[in-house]
């Protein structure tokens, strides 16, 4: 009687195929690696533009109009801040936008937030 096992063919069609799934999970992970940290970067930038928005409601200050640029860091991470006032038709109310940058591609804007703030 013949013992039957896998010819060599098979063995190397088979080691092909999980090479090819094992390639296609390497690459699923490393996108999502990214993903994670873009993720992160959001909602790190993010934070620091409702730091400031927080600042001025707490502050009750009312804002000059203009714009100013000033660092924003969060953990470890280097950003910039650019705050924008701008006067709206009611007197009484100002526009804050603050957008946020990372300070090594200053170019790409990473978030902005927006908030109204009433003189008292």
């Amino acid at each position: 009687m013949r013992q039957r096992g896998f010819t060599l063919l098979e063995v190397l069609v088979a080691l092909l195929i999980v090479g090819t799934a094992l390639g296609a999970a390497l690459r699923a992970m490393g996108s999502l690696t990214q993903n994670s940290e873009s993720l992160r970067t959001n909602m790190m930038a993010t934070w620091s533009a409702e730091n400031r928005l927080v600042q001025l409601r707490l502050s009750k200050a009312w804002p000059a109009t203009g714009k100013t640029s000033f660092e924003c860091p969060q953990a470890d991470l280097h950003l910039i801040c650019e705050e924008e006032v701008l006067a709206t038709q009611n007197p009484r109310l100002r526009e804050v936008d603050v957008t946020v940058y990372e300070a090594s591609a200053p170019e790409r804007r990473i978030a902005t937030l927006s908030q109204m703030v009433l003189q008292e």
